[in-house]
Formats: C-alpha cells, structure tokens, sequence
C-alpha cells in the first residue's frame, strides 16, 4: 500500500516521502551501526583506564589533592603550568573532555568512577580546548587550557591533574587544580609549585588594574588591566607644599624602602586627598600612578568595594601596591553586603588595619565630603597617616595652567591678568574648556590654517562661560558660585 501525504513535498520536503524497499537498508544499517557503538562501549578508552595505565595502578583508593584560585587566576595558573611542565626531565601530555559543559560542578572523582551509571553520564576523553585570557594592557592575552586532563611524568614519579578554568556554563566560576599521583608527596609539590609559579609569574604585577561587578553572574570579579597613565610632575599643578606632602608620603617612602625598612619603619601608610571637585586629586592619582612605574596598582570604585578583599590580596601578593580608592566618601554609609550593618567604609579601615606594618602597600584614598569621613577615621585612628587638602587653584596656578592647556596654541597674552583675576574659585577643568571655546570662536573668525586666539576672542569666551544660561555648565567644571 501506497501512502500519500496531503503536503506535496512530503514530511521531508521531498517530491515523493513514501517507503521503499532501500529505506529498510539504511535503517537496519543504522540500528547495527548504535548495536556495536554500544556493545564495544566498554571497549573505547575512558579516564580511569587511562590515568591507571599511566600511573602504573589501580586508582580506587588515590587521594585526589585540590587547588583553587579566582577566576582572574586563570592565566597566571597557565604560566605556572607551563613552567612547571618545561622542567628537566618532564614529559607530559594533554588529554581533553567533551561533553562537559552545563553538566555542573565535576571532579577528577567522577571521571575516575567505577560504576556503570557513572560512566554513562560522564564526560568522555577527546580534544583540548583552550581560551584567551587577558594577560597585559592594550589587548595582551594568552591561550589558557579550558578543561583538560594533564598526564606528566618527573623522574620516577607520575601524576594526572585534571585542569578546569572558569566557565560559567558549567557552574565553574574559579580555576580548579585536582591531582592524583604515584605519592602523595608528589601531588602536594605539584601544587605547591603551581601555586608558588603562578605568583612569581604573575602578569598582574607591576601593571594597572581594577575590578569589575562580576565576571559570571553575581559570583566572580573580573581584574581589567588599564593602561598606566603618563603624567610628568610639570603636569601637575599644586601648591607646592601640598606637592610636597604628596610626593613625600607616597614616592618618598617608595624610594626609601630599604632604609625604612632596615631601621625599624614602617611601610604601610594611607593618604587621604579631599578638596572641592575638579581641584586635581584625580589628576594627582594619575600622577602617582605614572611616577610609581614598578608598582602594582588596584583601583576600586564604588560599586567594585565587593572586591575589597580581594584587593588587598593583591597588594599582599604583589607588593610593592597601591590601592586607589577614589570618591571614598560615596561609601561612607553604604552598608556591606557581607557584614550587614557594617559600613563599608569601616570594611575598608578594617582591611587597612589588617596588612602587617611592614607591607610595601599605599592605601590612596579620595573624597570631595571630608565632613562625612572624618567621624569614621577618628573612630578608627592610625590608618590614614595623611589628610592632604588639595585646594582650588590660587591666581599663580590658574597662570600656570592656562599655560599648560594652551599647549601649541598661539594665545595672545595681553589681557591674561584680568582672565586669572575674573577666574577666581574655578577648577582646571574651567580652565582647559575656556581655552577650548576661545579656540573655537577664533577659528569661526578666519581662514588661516593656524588659529591665533587673541584677547578678544579669550574674554568672549570667557564672557560666554560666565553668562546666566550656562550655570550648568559651570557647575558640571566645578565652578564655585559665589553665595551672596
């Protein structure tokens, strides 16, 4: 009997669908093909068949030793592997997993199980996958295993370490390590060299770096690297006794390590930077940042203090470190996600107070609402060891900076002592947008290729700033009105 489908193209999209005597073939062809895949199943390698002939044993009673790091580890514990694999004598090859992912959270336990239900639900040998991993600024990365199963030989001793990096897909949010080996001795060296390569090898040291919110949902943080600022001291433009206590408490004591070591002071310190906005205590970070060169630098903001710990960790680990904590005073009252009614601000204190005195760490901190700090710092003393006020600039800066911001542009300078004068109570900001428009209103007047700003344009320029329609403007600049 003939079946005929009511479309015409049939279930298949085909002219004709219908059965035919060669169908029959390739199915049974099909169902012999599933028959012996099944059958020779126990035959295909699997992964306790391959880490018992490469250690020589049976593996049912092996102690599996762990290690585990953040995910932002990921390629430091590459870099350790690797170096730890190229040793004298070592030999070593990879094995990879398929099948793997949005299968949860897994050991080298389960691949080695016995049972039959356990090995019809786990994740088979196959190829290594790898994946770039940020390892320096301006797009630097590095190829890190994903999952793999490492077979290495060291003389006399053997040992497989089944090595996972951060995948969200499988629930995995850190950098697992988990070994088996010949001694139980071996595997412990194993990753205690990992652990002290991945330190010595770290691509997080000397470099720029900051938090992100998370890097897999709302469990992990993700280190970004920034590219270290370059800003020369002539840039910078202070009074010079607050430059003073700047560089001091900061470079000074960098430079002198030794010395202050050696006689019994102490390395750790907190600088406090407070002003109005726009006054340069970012600008005078970025300095910081460019004249530390060696330094290991952690940025936090706000919404990045989750990873507060983590942070000094870091400057630990990879002293010497700054930790830049900018417009501290937005968390003066916010309160810890892990420690409840805590203030995250005292989490912060707290974690100061924690490093040991001898830790080449700079704690940098600055806020525009000093008011709001203060109660907290007397409440905990003796961890800013330096409150640096960092003023608007007086007459002689506003003169220095003009300067600076005209760069190559041709200024004519005949009125600049009414400007300075007129400008009194504004930031750098101010300043560096007046020179800006004044550029714009002289280029609107002529053809020439070189624009020439002459004083005329400079006071329309300043005029315009200053005018009633632009209070906004002037206070998004961080220019202070005048209270009558």
């Amino acid at each position: 009997m003939r079946i005929v489908y009511a479309n015409a193209g049939g279930p298949a999209g085909h002219p004709d669908a219908s059965p035919e005597l060669a169908d029959v073939g390739r199915y049974a062809r099909r169902v012999v093909r599933r028959f012996v895949a099944q059958a020779r199943a126990d035959e295909q390698p699997t992964f306790r068949s391959i880490v018992a002939e490469h250690l020589g044993r049976g593996v049912e009673d092996l102690p599996v030793t762990e290690e585990g790091w953040p995910g932002y580890e990921h390629v430091n514990v590459q870099r350790a592997l690797d170096a730890w694999l190229a040793g004298d004598g070592r030999e070593h090859r990879l094995v990879g997993l398929t099948d793997y992912r949005h299968r949860g959270q897994f050991g080298l336990g389960d691949l080695l199980a016995a049972d039959e239900v356990s090995r019809m639900h786990a994740t088979r040998p196959g190829a290594t996958t790898r994946v770039a991993r940020a390892s320096g600024p301006d797009g630097a990365t590095e190829e890190c295993l994903r999952a793999a199963l490492v077979l290495a030989s060291d003389g006399e001793e053997r040992l497989a370490a089944l090595v996972r990096g951060p995948d969200h897909e499988s629930d995995q949010n850190g950098v697992r390590v988990e070994v088996v080996a010949t001694s139980d001795e071996a595997a412990r060296a194993f990753t205690r060299s990992l652990r002290d390569l991945a330190l010595e090898r770290n691509v997080y040291r000397g470099q720029v770096v900051s938090f992100g919110r998370d890097m897999f949902g709302e469990r992990g943080s993700l280190l970004r690297f920034r590219t270290r600022p370059r800003v020369g001291q002539d840039a910078l433009i202070l009074p010079e006794a607050t430059f003073g206590d700047i560089r001091r408490q900061v470079v000074g004591v960098a430079r002198s390590r030794d010395r202050l070591r050696a006689a019994g002071q102490h390395l750790k310190r907190g600088l406090l930077l407070y002003g109005p906005p726009g006054a340069g205590k970012t600008h005078t970070v970025r300095y910081l940042m460019s004249e530390l060169a060696d330094t290991t630098i952690v940025e936090l903001t706000g919404e990045s203090l989750h990873a507060l710990r983590e942070a000094c960790s870091i400057a630990r680990s990879l002293q010497p470190a700054m930790i830049v904590v900018e417009d501290v005073d937005l968390i003066a009252e916010q309160r810890d996600h892990y420690g409840g009614e805590t203030p995250m601000l005292f989490t912060l204190l707290n974690e100061m107070d924690g490093l040991d005195e001898d830790a080449d760490v700079v704690f940098l901190l600055t806020t525009n609402r000093a008011d709001l700090l203060e109660p907290a710092l007397a409440a905990r003393p003796g961890r800013v060891d330096q409150a640096v006020h960092v003023p608007l600039p007086d007459a002689a800066g506003r003169r220095r900076l003009l300067d600076l911001y005209r760069g190559r542009l041709e200024l004519d300078a005949t009125r600049l002592d009414d400007v300075v004068e007129r400008t009194d109570g504004v930031t750098a900001s101010f300043l560096k947008e007046l020179l800006r428009r004044a550029a714009v209103v002289a280029a609107a007047e002529g053809d020439d290729a070189e624009i020439r700003v002459g004083a005329d344009d400079l006071d329309a320029a300043l005029a315009d700033l200053l005018d009633t329609r632009n209070a906004m403007t002037r206070a998004v600049l961080g220019f202070q009105e005048e209270t009558p």
